[in-house]
Formats: structure tokens, C-alpha cells, sequence
């Protein structure tokens, strides 16, 4: 189940500190052992240390000197406290961007956008995913296969090319990444099309020679957004990952992937806290429609749900 390892682990604090309070005043002696159980449990849970003290902090300054009246609810009070804290801290990560909308208003260049990341993170699924989200609604985007270097990553990209029906733009293996980006920018250009989607191969921090190729690209296009593409399973690694790329080229925009599939659930949560770079879509599924908007609330209700009964 998504987040059941998260879920555990709020439910258990709940229920002590539901049946410490009773109808009394929590003092802060009560609550300390019971929120320092939480942090060790977060941190387990894959939620970096900084993003877990956080949390317990604010649970801290919500509880403390709470008194609960006889016959109140005192789940509620706990939920509600958990719910407020975990829903500031991943609204760090929202931003309200809608890259369709935007498209269909621009007039002049396309907007370009180069995703990277890691090997094995959904990268290409996602371009696919992006593809077909512009495509459903009503625009045609190029898609630029500038992965040149792992074997089978043109071929790939362009069965989903030909999948959602949009052109697809790509070159030998050992070709130069930027001039195969540049090519199908040029392409858009002169045939009206209002979005470039730029794969590139995935790379290591340990690997210099990929890493200025990136930054080649980079410098090449003037992509209007970099965005990062995130493995939601890789736990504290995305967030190394996120700040390797951010110190290398930069980043917009992060997309975190395989969160269906998340049952720990802490990275979200700790990118969140520790990067302050926007998580602007999650990866639900390998359906084509299985990209959806991050919303803070929603995942949140999904954390804590069936918590207040």
C-alpha cells in the first residue's frame, strides 16, 4: 500500500498521545518520548533527519499545553495538528504552474524543456507522459532524444513518439547531445510548434564527461525549464541527487516518480523540506495519463487517512 510504512508510524503516535492527553493538559515531559518515537520511525520511513525534526517540532508547539475536555475528541486534535504541520511543510514544494496553459498562449520560440536525472528513474516514461499531456490537450510537442549514450534509449523514445503521435527528433549513438536538442528546436521553429521535450542520458555525479555534456546542452539551449526527474523509492539519495544537480546545472522544477509504489513515503516529504525547488508532478502508474499535479493536500489526505476514526 502507498505510504503504509508513513501511515504505521502516524497512526502509532496518534494513539499515544490520544491516550496521554485523557482530559488533562499534555505537559512537555509527556510528549517528548512520544515524538522522539515518531522522529526515529520518520527518519526510518526514508524522511531525511532535518524534514523529521521539523515535524516534531511544530507537533511540539501545536500540543503542548493542549488540555482537552472530557468526552472530546482527542484523536482529532492530534490529526488535525499532524495534518497542519505535514500540509505547511510539503506546501514548501507547491507551486501553482500550468505548463499547458502557458503553451497555448506562446507565440514566438517554443518552450524547451530538458528533463535529466539518474539512470533507471522513469525519465523517458516521463517526457512520454509530458508528451501525451500536451498532446491531450491540443498541442503537438517535438520530442528531442538527446540521450545519445545508453543503448536502446532512441528506440525507445521513439515507439513512444509514434505511440502518442507526435514527431520525434534523434541521431546516432555517440552523437553530440546539444546539436540533436538544437536540431529539434529548429525543427519546432519551422514548423510552428510550441513545445520541445529534451531527454538526456542519465547520469552520476562520479561521471565528469556527462555531466559537462549536460551542462553543454544546457548552454546550447537556454532551456525555458530544467527539470529533475526523481525516483520516489531512492529515499535520502533524492535529495543528494536534487542537490548534486542543482549545484551542477539547476533546477526548476522536480518531478517525482513510482510514488504508487512509495510504501515508505518520505521522500516527498524530504525533498520538500531540504531542496526548496518546486515538485511540480508526481508519477502515479506507466499509463500515458498516470502524471498528476502535486498537491500537497491530497497527499497528505492519503498519509493520514482513516487516522481521525
Amino acid at each position: 500500500m502507498v505510504f503504509d510504512r508513513l501511515k504505521k508510524a502516524f497512526k502509532k503516535f496518534v494513539e499515544n498521545v490520544s491516550s496521554t492527553i485523557a482530559a488533562k493538559e499534555l505537559s512537555e515531559e509527556e510528549l517528548e518520548p512520544l515524538v522522539e518515537e515518531l522522529l526515529m520511525e520518520l527518519v526510518e520511513c526514508d524522511v531525511a533527519f532535518e524534514a523529521a525534526e521539523a515535524i516534531v517540532n511544530d507537533l511540539k508547539k501545536k500540543l503542548i499545553g493542549k488540555r482537552v475536555p472530557r468526552f472530546s475528541d482527542t484523536r482529532k486534535l492530534v490529526v488535525d495538528a499532524l495534518k497542519e504541520a505535514l500540509e505547511d511543510l510539503l506546501g514548501r514544494a507547491y507551486v501553482d504552474k500550468n505548463l499547458v496553459s502557458e503553451a497555448l498562449s506562446r507565440r514566438g520560440e517554443p518552450i524547451k524543456i530538458v528533463f535529466f536525472g539518474v539512470n533507471g528513474v522513469g525519465k523517458t516514461t516521463t517526457i512520454a507522459k509530458f508528451a501525451y499531456m500536451f498532446r491531450k490537450a491540443g498541442i503537438t510537442p517535438v520530442i528531442a532524444a538527446a540521450d545519445t549514450y545508453r543503448a536502446g534509449a532512441q528506440e525507445q523514445l521513439r515507439v513512444h513518439a509514434e505511440k502518442i503521435k507526435v514527431p520525434f527528433i534523434g541521431s546516432r549513438y555517440g552523437a553530440d547531445p546539444a546539436a540533436v536538442a538544437y536540431d529539434a528546436i529548429e525543427y519546432a521553429k519551422a514548423r510552428g510548434y510550441r513545445v520541445v521535450l529534451i531527454d538526456t542520458a542519465g547520469r552520476m555525479h562520479t561521471d565528469s564527461s556527462l555531466m559537462e555534456e549536460l551542462r553543454k546542452v544546457v548552454r546550447v539551449v537556454k532551456p525555458d525549464y530544467k527539470i529533475l526527474v526523481v525516483d520516489a523509492l531512492t529515499g535520502n539519495d533524492a535529495v543528494e541527487q536534487a542537490r548534486f544537480f542543482e549545484d551542477s546545472v539547476g533546477v526548476d522544477y522536480i518531478v517525482l516518480t513510482k510514488v504508487d509504489a512509495d510504501v515508505k513515503g518520505g521522500t516527498a516529504i524530504s525533498l520538500a523540506y531540504a531542496i526548496g525547488k518546486p515538485i511540480l508532478y508526481v508519477g502515479v502508474g506507466q499509463k500515458y495519463e498516470d502524471l498528476e499535479k502535486f498537491n500537497p493536500r491530497s497527499i497528505v489526505e492519503k498519509i493520514l487517512e482513516g487516522l481521525s476514526s
